[in-house]
């Protein structure tokens, strides 16, 4: 309420002032003069308000004054956009409309009318127009749209602050939807006069009830409709409630030992939610909870295993959070039931029959107590003293003590000491022991061969020892001579080596009462007469072996160490010791030796021992060999040998197997062997190369191995020669000569290239080369080309002498030109290759088209034509012009000639400027010349004209219901030329016209026909002049169409006909022979062609780079261009060559011409790309050729890629490559076919 008063109280006092203000200006009565004056108004900003003005007297000047200022009698009101006057001024209607309505509007207003004739200056009473501005925001803090933490309990400070607006806003601050009436509010001045702004502040304590809840700012005034509001969230921290332990079963506390305890823990509310952890005996055990938020609870689950040690352990939960003032906590505290973990007898249940046996039982620490008895077998025995005392986790120990007579027949009986009691019924706790009475054993013997029987040595001998009776069981121990036997080695006797023994010795078995222990044994020297006895307790049992053994030991005495050629050694060998005695023999290395015996003698093992001696005197080459004696006995068909090696020192000796010849590769190894014997070992193998002594040590290419052997790496020819090896020990010295031969790959050192020889003539193609070795045919030769025909060399001599080979040609032909390659293989890689190329120089050879070519220009001086000229030739050709056979004067500015050299092929293009028909239609003779003679064509210039009929109309497919066409076109007289196909059925009278697209085709597909019908087919050309052949209608066919049951397919009897006139009465089989003999002209000359151009080609090919085999188009497009890179653009020729029976045009719009491009433009910097890439390659194929131009070091072509035959021109049937098009000022380039499209001097104006 105090804040209503507050806010409103300004208000009142600015309604008074305006209305007081009101009353003053505004009369009681309407003055004289006005029939609608202005009032006060109330407007919210933004909206458009009208103050009215009528006046009584219309034609007078009216205007409107704003605080005095005078606005204007314009009714548009100039420098106030948004005024203007509204009404018919006629009427007297002068009303001020006011767009939009801001601030700036909130004034006095007048209406003034000026004085006139027909009336005096009036003036209506001034009004207020007051402007209501609504706030826009509300500035809260907290910040608006927040998420505020507060604590539960705690004082805060909201304040809002209104924007600008008139009237100052009435503010309200809602919490938790309910309205807080204790703010206060301040209004102050706006940002703008007459604008106002509110501030309210008030102080808040949330609860927890207010958690999530909104705490809302309203600002409400009388320009909004709806009040304006801001708020925030309260995020409100409050303390949880105390924990609950949910106990499972109704006896809280008690449990049993082992039993898996799950204890929920669960503390309601709080923000945040509690955290839980458990404590034992106020030490954590587990900080794991989880929460609900749904429901606002945090749980804790502790899970553990009750042991015994928890007796009296105290769990407790507490649950706290960030704003609690305290732990809140609930304990329980565990009663477990335990039993006694085990049960243990003290003292042995082992003991000597007829005497006492006293033994404790003992359990564990258990709760509650448990009671003992005692078990012998199924005997129960009363005990003779019990006890209990108190145990570990509050539990009892309880203890039993007994005392029995031991007896014979109570031995193994099971001796049990039970636990038991009420609270463990389910449970058994018990320990046994086993009764042990002992007694001894009855009787003792051995079983085994019987004493005296005579066993070998080696062989496998089995005692057996036995008992009867005895507890514990008798232990059955082998002795041999007082010694316990074991299956480890023999100790040494008599300073003897050590025997090795195989012994296996088992354990004792018991088979009832019966005990034994068996000792297998593979006999040996140390056996023989040897006591073996077998001991139980105090019994025991004896046996002896008797054993023949061959000779324990043969040893070698030798007189000297240290021998040398021709010296004398005396050998003794000694037998240590054997049963029966043996015999002494000698030999060496297979040879026997005579010696001396000496008398037998006592030896260990009850044995007896032999000595023999022999005599030597060694060489060289008894060093290393053994002298061996053999000791032989024949009782036992045995023999013992023992060797002594001789060792005779000697200087070093070559072996026969010594390598005198070593053979290595170039940049290869080599190793020079050493096949030396002596002793000592050589001291040092010093080898010397040429007068060069080589270092012990080694070098960057060489290395002495500790055999003597010489290793070289990265062999040269340089090192191929003899290499002289010292050898040198103690004794003396030795010398030896190995020779390394060195081989390497061929290089060829002299090539001609080219070689040239003119036609007819013979010529050898040399290749001389440095190789080793140098072996018989190792020269190859190959010819580069793809064809069989282009590769082979029968008609060519091939001839090997040494390190050169020929290649003798004789009658050498134009088809022998070309690349041939030179392969020498000497067995080392990798062969010599070296390319050669082979000129054939010949008279020119000038391309001769049938009858005569054509080029076509307009004669109106203002058109250029371009005739081409080509011929093949070698060496270089010189191309001379004439007219009408006088020569043509080149000086003239009209003529222009661009001449082009590749390889053989040769052009020149002769460019005539402003053709005149006087002057220029005329016959032009081309000259070609070289060295070896010249030759000529003929280029006739004419005007332009109707095409030419086109020629060799024949069928590709036909089908039952279509056709397949080809044609070659005909001269297109200078302009574009179209062509059009006329059939008919032979059966239907009437004519079928259709045109061919796209216009330049030579193959079109004629659809639409009926099956098993003969129809006649005409083929037309025409352009801007008109038809070819109108006379006899272009050229006819006749067709017959297969049956639908008849296979479709290329046809076999149709053949192209010349023009006829129509049906004639012609003789078949001459019409039929004249167009089989064309045919074949024709196909012969395409063949000889394409023979000729797939042979160029491919020589080039070979040569060339790859890159060069592109696409026919883009190879005849890119060179044309480049020609027209030196000459004029606007050429009007059209030239073709060809060896058909007919003349063969093209169009000169098409027409690209195959140039060879210039020097300039053409980059020979790639050499050779074969195989092979160090491959030996020659300079240039026609030095006399290419003289003119600057070599480029690479390889070119031997012959140009320009083809010769009729194909070698390029047509593109639907581009237009030219912009400025072969006639600038001719009408030829409209599609039109209509004469009137021409222009006049075109108009059948043909000279």
């Amino acid at each position: 309420m105090a804040q209503g008063t507050l806010l409103r109280a300004p208000l009142l006092l600015l309604e008074l002032l305006t209305a007081g203000l009101a009353q003053l200006a505004i009369p009681a009565s309407v003055p004289r003069g006005f029939w609608a004056l202005p009032e006060n108004l109330t407007v919210v900003e933004g909206a458009s308000v009208e103050l009215q003005c009528g006046v009584s007297t219309p034609g007078s000047a009216v205007q409107w004054a704003k605080d005095g200022l005078l606005l204007g009698p314009d009714p548009r009101i100039p420098g106030f956009p948004r005024y203007r006057l509204e009404g018919d001024p006629a009427k007297g209607e002068f009303h001020l409309h006011i767009e939009a309505c801001d601030l700036s509007d909130d004034a006095q207003y007048e209406c003034q009318v000026g004085r006139s004739e027909t009336g005096p200056e009036l003036l209506s009473p001034r009004v207020i127009l007051s402007i209501l501005v609504p706030p826009k925001v509300l500035q809260l803090t907290p910040e608006a749209g927040t998420l505020v933490t507060w604590v539960a309990g705690q004082e805060y400070v909201v304040s809002c602050v209104s924007g600008d607006a008139k009237p100052a806003p009435d503010i309200t601050i809602l919490l938790s939807g309910q309205t807080i009436f204790d703010i206060s509010a301040n209004v102050n001045e706006g940002s703008q006069q007459k604008l106002f702004t509110v501030e309210a502040t008030a102080r808040v304590t949330p609860q927890s009830s207010d958690n999530g809840q909104l705490l809302v700012c309203e600002a409400s005034s009388p320009a909004l409709d709806t009040p304006i509001k801001a708020s925030f969230t309260m995020n409100v921290l409050f303390p949880p409630g105390p924990p609950v332990i949910e106990w499972p079963g109704q006896d809280e506390g008690h449990v049993r030992a082992g039993q898996s305890l799950e204890l929920p823990c669960v503390a309601r509310g709080g923000n945040p939610l509690a955290t839980l952890q458990w404590l034992k005996n106020g030490q954590p055990v587990s900080t794991a909870w989880g929460t609900e938020h749904t429901q606002a609870v945090a749980r804790s689950v502790l899970v553990m295993t009750v042991r015994p040690e928890h007796h009296g352990a105290r769990l407790s939960c507490e649950a706290h959070n960030s704003v609690s003032a305290g732990t809140q906590e609930r304990g329980i505290t565990l009663q477990v039931t335990f039993p006694p973990s085990s049960v243990i007898i003290l003292g042995s249940a082992s003991q000597t029959e007829n005497k006492n046996v006293t033994l404790s039982c003992v359990s564990k620490s258990s709760r509650p107590r448990v009671l003992l008895r005692w078990w012998l077998g199924w005997r129960q025995l009363l005990p003779t003293e019990e006890t209990v005392m108190d145990g570990l986790h509050g539990g009892h120990i309880s203890m039993s003590n007994l005392t029995f007579l031991a007896r014979r027949e109570d031995n193994g009986l099971t001796l049990t000491c039970e636990a038991f009691s009420e609270a463990f019924t389910k449970d058994t706790f018990k320990k046994s022991l086993t009764l042990n009475v002992k007694y001894p054993a009855q009787k003792l013997w051995i079983e085994g061969p019987p004493e005296g029987q005579k066993l070998r040595a080696g062989s496998r001998v089995r005692l057996v020892c036995l008992a009867i009776g005895g507890n514990p069981e008798p232990s059955l121990i082998w002795y041999k001579d007082s010694r316990t036997v074991t299956e480890s080695r023999q100790p040494q006797e008599s300073q003897l080596p050590q025997e090795p023994r195989r012994v296996q010795l088992s354990s004792v078995e018991k088979s009832g009462s019966t005990f034994s222990r068996e000792l297998v044994l593979v006999t040996g020297p140390s056996d023989n007469q040897a006591k073996f006895t077998c001991k139980a307790g105090q019994l025991s049992a004896s046996t002896k072996l008797a054993v023949q053994f061959p000779p324990t030991n043969v040893t070698i005495l030798a007189n000297a160490s240290a021998l040398r050629p021709g010296d004398a050694l005396n050998l003794t060998c000694i037998s240590v010791s054997s049963n029966p005695p043996v015999n002494l023999s000698w030999d060496k290395e297979g040879e026997r030796l005579e010696g001396v015996a000496a008398s037998p003698r006592s030896a260990p093992f009850r044995g007896s021992a032999a000595a023999r001696s022999v005599l030597l005197l060694v060489s060289s080459r008894d060093h290393g060999h053994r002298v061996t004696c053999r000791a032989h006995s024949a009782e036992l068909r045995e023999t013992v040998s023992s060797f002594y090696r001789l060792n005779v020192l000697y200087r070093p000796e070559f072996l026969g197997e010594q390598v005198l010849v070593v053979t290595a590769v170039e940049q290869g190894e080599a190793l020079l062997p050493v096949s030396v014997s002596a002793n000592p070992a050589p001291e040092a193998f010093n080898w010397t190369f040429r007068g060069y002594r080589l270092s012990p040590a080694g070098g960057p290419r060489h290395r002495i191995l500790s055999s003597g052997a010489l290793q070289l790496w990265n062999v040269t020819r340089a090192d191929d020669g003899l290499y002289q090896l010292h050898c040198q020990n103690s004794e003396g010295t030795a010398e030896a000569l190995v020779r390394l031969d060195v081989h390497y790959a061929p290089t060829i050192r002299v090539l001609q290239d080219p070689t040239e020889v003119n036609v007819g003539g013979s010529v050898d193609i040399v290749c001389t080369v440095d190789a080793n070795p140098i072996i018989p045919d190792m020269f190859s030769w190959e010819r580069l080309g793809e064809d069989e025909e282009d590769q082979s060399l029968d008609d060519m001599e091939k001839i090997s002498k040494g390190p050169t080979g020929r290649l003798r040609i004789h009658h050498a032909k134009l088809t022998q030109a070309g690349a041939y390659q030179c392969i020498v293989d000497n067995g080392v890689l990798p062969p010599a290759r070296g390319l050669v190329r082979l000129v054939v120089r010949f008279a020119p050879q000038v391309e001769h088209p049938t009858p005569l070519t054509k080029v076509a220009a307009a004669g109106d001086s203002t058109s250029s034509a371009t005739l081409h000229c080509r011929a093949r030739g070698v060496p270089n050709i010189v191309f001379t012009w004439t007219k009408n056979g006088d020569p043509l004067d080149l000086q003239d500015p009209r003529y222009t000639e661009h001449t082009y050299h590749q390889g053989g092929v040769h052009s020149s293009l002769l460019t005539i400027a402003n053709v005149s028909a006087a002057q220029d239609y005329a016959l032009f003779t081309c000259t070609a010349t070289n060295p070896l003679g010249s030759d000529h064509t003929n280029i006739q210039l004419v005007s332009i004209s109707r095409p030419d009929p086109p020629s060799g109309l024949k069928v590709v497919s036909l089908t039952p219901h279509s056709v397949g066409l080809e044609w070659k076109p005909g001269f297109d007289g200078g302009l574009p030329q179209r062509f059009r196909i006329r059939y008919e059925a032979l059966e239907t009278p009437g004519f079928h016209y259709v045109d061919v697209l796209p216009p330049q085709a030579t193959t079109f597909t004629l659809t639409g026909l009926q099956p098993s019908t003969r129809y006649r087919v005409w083929l037309l050309a025409s352009n801007a002049l008109g038809d070819s052949g109108l006379a006899d209608k272009g050229t006819q066919l006749p067709i017959t169409t297969p049956g639908l049951d008849q296979p479709s397919g290329e046809p076999e009897d149709q053949l192209p006909t010349e023009p006829t006139a129509g049906p004639s009465e012609l003789p078949l089989l001459p019409v039929l022979l004249a167009a089989v003999g064309l045919l074949l002209l024709s196909n012969a000359s395409c063949v000889g062609g394409l023979l000729w151009q797939r042979r160029l080609r491919r020589l080039a090919e070979g040569i060339s780079e790859k890159t060069e085999a592109g696409s026919e188009e883009d190879r005849v497009k890119n060179e044309y261009e480049e020609s027209q890179w030196t000459g004029e653009r606007d050429t009007q020729s059209s030239t073709v060559s060809t060896m058909e029976a007919e003349p063969y045009y093209r169009s000169l719009r098409d027409f690209s011409p195959q140039l060879p491009p210039t020097q300039e433009e053409v980059s020979y910097s790639q050499g050779f790309t074969g195989e092979d890439e160090d491959m030996a390659f020659p300079g240039h194929l026609y030095d006399e050729v290419e003289r003119t131009y600057p070599s480029s070091g690479a390889c070119r072509p031997l012959y140009d890629e320009v083809q010769m035959g009729p194909w070698d021109l390029f047509w593109p049937e639907d581009t237009y490559q030219d912009p400025r098009g072969i006639y600038d000022q001719v009408a030829g380039d409209s599609d039109t076919l209509e004469l009137d499209s021409l222009p006049f001097e075109l108009r059948g104006h043909l000279v």
